[in-house]
């Protein structure tokens, strides 16, 4: 990855291509999560209530701090969020096997159909943008993709073989 970042890579783009990059990142993030916020709005959830729900059901037995570090929220924003969630049993929270001080998070059965209803429409979307691109597109989204994630977060998407792996 560390190719991206060398100025010789970078001397292709044209002010108008970065621009217009920014642009699609943002108008596609709003047509990506208008379906799950219309969804959230009917429970009087927001967009953290969403990331919560999708990174747990990704992770079953995740732990509170787990979870704060892939959010990168404050303590005080994240105990909001679940405890509503865990108010309103879409998620379920036990303590640690080994350590009774951690808190390991769970969807319920009821988190978990509100899960697949918030991501159902984004995996459409994808799925139907990755056919219409091509196998290599979808992999030079996917190397783009880790281009913009900060360094630490590429590992969790490495590939067998690949560096970080």
């Amino acid at each position: 990855m560390a190719d991206i970042k060398t100025p010789a890579r970078l001397l292709f783009l044209r002010e108008e291509e970065l621009r217009q990059g920014i642009e699609l990142l943002y108008f596609a993030y709003r047509d990506f999560t208008a379906g799950p916020d219309e969804i959230l709005a009917g429970y009087g959830f927001g967009r953290a209530h969403h990331r919560v729900i999708y990174f747990v059901g990704r992770h079953p037995g995740m732990t509170v701090s787990g979870l704060l570090g892939i959010l990168r929220i404050t303590k005080q924003s994240l105990s909001r969020v679940l405890g509503q969630l865990i108010e309103e049993e879409f998620i379920r929270q036990r303590a640690g096997e080994r350590d009774r001080r951690q808190r390991l998070l769970n969807l319920t059965d009821k988190g978990v159909e509100l899960e697949r209803q918030l991501s159902q429409n984004q995996r459409d979307r994808i799925a139907r943008a990755f056919r219409g691109a091509g196998a290599d597109a979808v992999e030079g989204f996917r190397r783009v993709m880790l281009g913009i994630v900060d360094e630490h977060d590429r590992a969790r998407f490495a590939r067998p073989g690949e560096p970080g792996a």
